[in-house]
């Protein structure tokens, strides 16, 4: 019986229109939703239903009150999301979007929000594998726990008070593991004390997917970048220091973009390095939306007809070339942290690109919508 109740929760999962699956190959799994709010609607019960986090909701919806967004406001729900920059081997989590992947064998990879270590009780990063698997987890409270609340019972049992949820999957790294939650409003925010928390319908779901064995990689990437075709879009979110902020203002007020984030960029755009839309890098990073957006193209891929009769323009650049555009580069994203507006032709000429040239870049970038427990645990 309980076979049969496993796979009906599984198939109704897979065949839901809310669950999140990728494309053959693409880089990344889902796609964007627009949404029109009803007078009860929240931002905690619209990210529940869609398989969202609260921040991810709050990011990509920051002029709307969370609590009461009004009868018929467009809402942006972010449910594309670009894989981090890690192997497609198992379980992948990026701690600052706040979201696992699943890449198993046999199975098309899925995504699912998650709650991670509030600060001080930060979730680790690095590699390690799911261990063993409990359903009805017993939770024990570490010293530290009951020393801040001395409320707190040595233990609890399955039930309604026991904050690891119905399954639990540990990890070799003692004290962690990913289970579900007595409190699903905890989704999508830094509440836990280092565990990974799912809400309880996705857990389980995922635990029956999981063997143990599984490999699991956890990875801090507030950037995320992938060519979808002939455009290379950037994925930018809040990083865990910033992600307090976000949820309770809903803006950022410092947004500096780290040497390792514009490299990979410049990485990642290759030998179209001279083709990145800078500004629209400066407004990703700034606004940190959690929503894909293109910043490149590859050449021929334009539709130039709002600029016709501009002369061709030859995009081919030397190595010594991109490497001079890499420390350019560096020059146009002090922007990002001092707040100017100085993406000038005297960049893009110094990179080989006229002012007029430039407006035609510009003129076809613009014509383009913008989308994109039996142990001790910390839970």
């Amino acid at each position: 019986m309980k076979f049969f109740v496993s796979l009906s929760l599984l198939l109704a999962f897979l065949l839901s229109p809310l669950a999140v699956q990728a494309r053959d190959d693409a880089p990344y799994i889902g796609d964007q939703l627009e949404y029109r709010s009803k007078y009860e609607d929240t931002f905690v019960h619209l990210a529940r239903d869609y398989k969202l986090g609260f921040v991810e909701m709050r990011a990509a919806n920051p002029d709307v009150d969370p609590w009461l967004p009004g009868e018929g406001t467009t809402l942006t729900l972010p449910t594309r999301h670009i894989f981090p920059d890690a192997p497609h081997d198992g379980i992948v989590i990026n701690l600052p979007e706040m979201r696992l992947y699943a890449f198993l064998e046999g199975k098309e990879p899925v995504t699912f929000p998650l709650g991670v270590g509030r600060e001080g009780l930060e979730t680790p990063t690095g590699t390690t594998k799911i261990v063993r698997k409990k359903e009805g987890p017993i939770w024990t409270p570490t010293p530290r726990m009951r020393e801040d609340d001395p409320l707190l019972k040595e233990s609890y049992g399955p039930g309604p008070d026991n904050p690891m949820g119905t399954h639990a999957m540990y990890l070799g790294w003692p004290q962690y593991a990913i289970h579900g939650t007595n409190r699903p409003f905890g989704i999508g925010r830094r509440v836990s004390s280092g565990c990974i928390r799912m809400y309880p319908e996705d857990i389980e779901v995922f635990f029956e997917m999981v063997p143990v064995g599984t490999k699991v990689t956890v990875v801090d990437q507030p950037i995320k970048l992938a060519w979808i075709e002939d455009k290379l879009f950037i994925e930018a979110h809040p990083n865990l220091e910033q992600a307090f902020e976000m949820e309770e203002t809903a803006q950022i007020s410092s947004s500096k973009l780290s040497d390792d984030d514009m490299e990979r960029i410049i990485a990642a755009a290759g030998e179209y390095g001279d083709r990145i839309r800078w500004s629209a890098v400066r407004t990703a990073v700034r606004e940190r939306k959690g929503i894909p957006v293109y910043i490149a193209r590859r050449p021929g891929t334009e539709d130039l007809s709002a600029a016709e009769g501009e002369e061709e323009i030859d995009f081919e650049l030397e190595q010594a070339e991109l490497e001079k555009i890499k420390e350019e580069a560096r020059g146009v994203l002090q922007d990002v942290y001092e707040g100017g507006d100085s993406m000038s032709e005297e960049v893009n000429g110094e990179a080989g690109v006229s002012e007029e040239q430039d407006d035609v870049q510009n003129a076809a970038f613009e014509s383009e919508p913008h989308p994109m427990e039996d142990i001790t645990l910390n839970p």
